[in-house]
């Protein structure tokens, strides 16, 4: 009964499995029309695919025996909704909550690793489940616990990554390399569908081309990340900073050339649109929607079509080449296919010989691709020097921000803390001073008391000093002062890293502040375990933190993280976080300097030869405040 209920259920799920084919063609046809500009399809169309998988799991724990669990991140939160109305996504406000929902659950369905996987498992499901029967009727019931198995490691939570022996990784390696070379040139086709639509509005109405080009440019600016996360070749944005609002004189009236405004509208949207035009890389992007997708798919079609030749070949040859002969049916000849084994033995290794040479050269022509994509969206030396310039000026107010935001806490606490202490003791003094003649035991108690209170005082003084400037980064060096933060941490923390040798003062002090502030905030938002990697290569000083908080951390909401921005402005470094809706969080530090191998972190003289810890020559860009570095 058990193997009778095994052939039945298999075929079920090979009836089940062809509507994954169903799934595929829905996917491909809302991301063509997502290439044509209409971008609201593909995200339900993913998650309305997630419920055929999600019956998929179920199936596999009832006929199968194997337990499947779901593998998708969690899902984003909804917005909400501020005090004045609006809905804030970043520093961008919307009356309604429809296009941050949408926004959200599209990163949220595109960027989650599990969804690479099942569109994987939609392709190849219906083959196995087509061959299914046919081992159920020489297996029975262990083969459906093959199909179950085979599932949960298709669309099957993962807890970690899986060793694989050096053939197959070589294999998923220039697999993946081959679907990165398909994902640019996919992502290069909705470049150009974007592309055209500005360049209508600035040949017929250029007041208008202003806000469409701004939207083109996220579509750039995403094939620019993904092409930097698949490959490592970074893409800059090369964009001019926008302009300014426009100021009034002293009239009332704004002012654009010869012209007078009464209202500022018209002057924004001329600068606006001065300012698209004017930029180089307007005309870049749409130089690159026109050359890029030919020259990707020159570069990925040869790699894809000996790839998937040779294994639909091999398919043909070996599983349904068998299929077809035990039902007797004659292959047309256009198939290719023998009906003997003799030429199918004759053609294994032409198909093997197809399928290898099409991923051999695959992780080249992606970096290749990559690289030529990079040539036309990449920064010009204009646009690298125009936001140099900017950055420079906003580096320059943030700094000043920052040390008027230290100089108030520092007198805050003075003033609260210690001068309040100092004042209470030198009013015990006077007491003292009035007692100590008729009532000596009263003065020796105040005494005792004041004894008290100096100690208290100068425990919070070298609380004080250690927040202007830790001994611990003087005494021990940047490494064994992250370790000490470790170490007070409330979190479980993990250091590991090593540095060369020591730093300027003021870029350890940042670098440490930094470190400090991270931890915090993990801690405050339920993490319980963080790591902290510390590195320096080719004058890079990078920290990173990572933490297993719930994650939907942004510097656009937390006053903590825009502190961390601004201190690491000062010395050109950034703040790299990455922390998805569930966790984990990661926060990436990098600050450019130079390290001093001579100067050695450590108490106690320095061997002889070994210049001491003094006053090292400056490390970073930034430390000299003078005009001419900054």
């Amino acid at each position: 009964m058990a193997y009778v209920r095994a052939v039945g259920r298999a075929f079920a799920l090979a009836a089940f499995g062809l509507l994954s084919w169903l799934d595929v063609l829905v996917e491909l046809l809302t991301f063509a029309l997502l290439c044509l500009g209409l971008v609201f399809f593909l995200g339900p169309a993913i998650e309305w695919a997630r419920h055929r998988s999600a019956t998929a799991r179920v199936l596999a724990g009832r006929w199968c025996g194997v337990e499947v669990e779901s593998p998708y991140l969690p899902e984003p939160p909804e917005p909400e909704r501020e005090r004045d109305g609006w809905y804030r996504d970043g520093n961008t406000l919307y009356k309604r909550a429809f296009w941050i929902r949408w926004s959200r659950r599209l990163t949220w369905v595109m960027e989650d690793p599990a969804a690479q996987r099942e569109f994987g498992w939609q392709l190849v499901n219906p083959l196995v489940t087509l061959l299914l029967p046919v081992f159920a009727l020489l297996g029975g019931p262990p083969a459906l616990r093959g199909y179950g198995h085979w599932t949960r490691w298709w669309i099957g939570r993962r807890p970690g990554a899986v060793a694989k022996i050096g053939a197959l990784r070589w294999m998923h390696q220039r697999l993946d390399s081959l679907g990165h070379q398909l994902g640019i040139f996919a992502l290069s086709l909705v470049l150009t569908a974007f592309a055209v639509w500005p360049v209508a509005l600035l040949l017929v109405a250029p007041p208008m081309a202003a806000p469409v080009v701004r939207w083109s440019r996220d579509i750039a600016n995403t094939l620019r990340r993904e092409v930097g996360n698949w490959t490592g070749v970074r893409i800059p944005a090369p964009y001019l900073p926008p302009p300014l609002l426009p100021t009034p004189r002293p009239d009332g009236l704004f002012q654009v050339g010869k012209q007078l405004y009464e209202e500022p509208w018209w002057p924004v949207q001329l600068s606006r649109t001065r300012w698209v035009m004017r930029d180089r890389a307007t005309w870049r992007d749409v130089l690159a929607a026109v050359v890029l997708p030919p020259v990707t798919a020159l570069l990925a079609l040869p790699t894809a079509v000996l790839v998937f030749g040779g294994f639909l070949g091999l398919i043909g040859l070996w599983i349904w080449r068998p299929i077809m002969a035990t039902w007797d049916v004659t292959w047309p000849w256009f198939f290719g296919v023998p009906s003997d084994t003799a030429h199918a033995l004759l053609l294994t290794p032409i198909a093997l010989a197809a399928f290898v040479l099409g991923l051999v050269p695959t992780t080249f022509l992606a970096k290749q691709a990559a690289r030529f994509a990079r040539l036309l969206l990449g920064p010009t030396e204009a646009s690298r020097l125009a936001h140099r310039v900017e950055r420079l000026k906003q580096t320059r107010t943030d700094v000043t921000v920052a040390q008027a935001a230290e100089l108030r806490r520092i007198e805050r606490d003075l003033h609260d803390g210690i001068q309040s202490r100092l004042v209470a003791m030198g009013m015990k003094l006077g007491a003292v001073e009035a007692l100590v003649d008729h009532d000596p035991a009263a003065a020796k108690k105040l005494a005792a008391e004041l004894r008290s209170a100096s100690a208290e005082a100068l425990t919070e003084l070298r609380v004080l000093i250690r927040g202007i400037h830790p001994p611990v980064l003087s005494e021990r060096g940047l490494l064994d002062a992250v370790r000490a933060i470790a170490l007070d941490s409330p979190l479980k923390a993990e250091v590991t890293g090593s540095l060369p040798g020591r730093v300027e003062e003021p870029v350890e002090a940042c670098a440490y502040f930094a470190v400090s502030e991270l931890l915090g905030n993990a801690a405050k938002h339920g993490s319980r375990r963080a790591t902290i990697t510390v590195s320096f290569e080719d004058g890079l000083l990078t920290l990173v933190v990572l933490d297993d908080g719930p994650g939907g951390a942004n510097p656009a909401r937390g006053s903590g993280l825009r502190g961390i921005e601004r201190r690491l402005g000062g010395f050109d470094g950034r703040l790299t976080l990455t922390s998805p809706i569930g966790g984990p969080t990661s926060a990436m530090v990098e600050v450019p300097c130079q390290i001093h191998p001579g100067l050695r972190p450590g108490p106690g003289a320095s061997p002889p030869g070994t210049p001491e810890v003094g006053d090292p020559p400056p490390s970073s860009p930034k430390t000299n405040t003078s005009s001419e570095t900054a």
